[in-house]
C-alpha cells in the first residue's frame, strides 16, 4: 500500500526522518510529497528541498520523493495512494490536523489519514524552531541531520 506524507519540509528535520521511518515500515511505499503552499514563503527552494529529504532519508528503503501543488487528495489519487501520512506532536497538532483529515474525507471517500505520534524527544521540534534557533546563530545539529545543518549555517551566515 502507497502512503503520502506531505509537508513544507522547510527545511526537513529528525522529527520528519522520524515520521518517515516509522511510515515505512507500516506501508510498502511512503511518497514524501512536498507541497507548494503560496501562502508561505519558504527558506529553501523546491529543488533544494526534495534534496535535502533525498539526503535526509537515503537509509531508508521505500520511500519516494515527489512536489506537487493543490488539493492532497487529488494528489494522492494521481499517485494510487490510499492513506495520508500526518505527525501530532502536540494536542494543538491534533485540532488542526483532525479539521483537515475530516476535510480531506469529504473530498475523497477513499483516502484515510493515519496518525503517527512523534516520538518523545522530538516533540518539540518543528522546522521554524529549528530556522529560529540556525538564525540565530544556536546548535541545531540535534535537530537536523548533518548535511541540513551545514545548509542551514551557509544560508543564515550568507544572509
Amino acid at each position: 500500500m502507497i502512503a503520502i506524507y506531505p509537508g513544507s519540509f522547510d527545511p526537513i528535520t529528525f522529527g520528519h526522518v522520524d515520521i518517515i521511518e516509522r511510515g515505512c515500515r507500516l506501508f510498502d511505499r511512503v511518497i514524501v510529497a512536498v507541497v507548494s503552499n503560496p501562502n508561505k514563503t519558504p527558506l529553501f527552494t523546491m529543488q533544494e528541498r526534495i534534496e535535502q529529504i533525498l539526503t535526509a532519508t537515503s537509509h531508508i528503503s521505500g520511500v519516494e520523493v515527489d512536489c506537487f501543488s493543490g488539493l492532497t487528495v487529488a494528489y494522492a489519487k494521481s499517485k494510487g495512494a490510499k492513506v495520508l501520512i500526518r505527525g501530532l506532536r502536540a494536542v494543538s497538532d491534533f485540532e488542526m490536523e483532525l479539521q483537515m483529515a475530516h476535510t480531506n474525507k469529504t473530498l475523497s471517500e477513499e483516502i484515510e489519514t493515519v496518525f503517527l505520534a512523534t516520538s518523545n524527544e522530538y516533540s518539540f521540534l518543528s522546522s521554524s524552531v529549528v530556522k529560529e534557533i540556525a538564525k540565530l546563530g544556536g546548535p541545531i545539529e540535534h535537530l537536523v541531520p548533518d548535511a541540513i545543518a551545514s545548509l542551514l549555517k551557509q544560508r543564515f551566515n550568507a544572509g
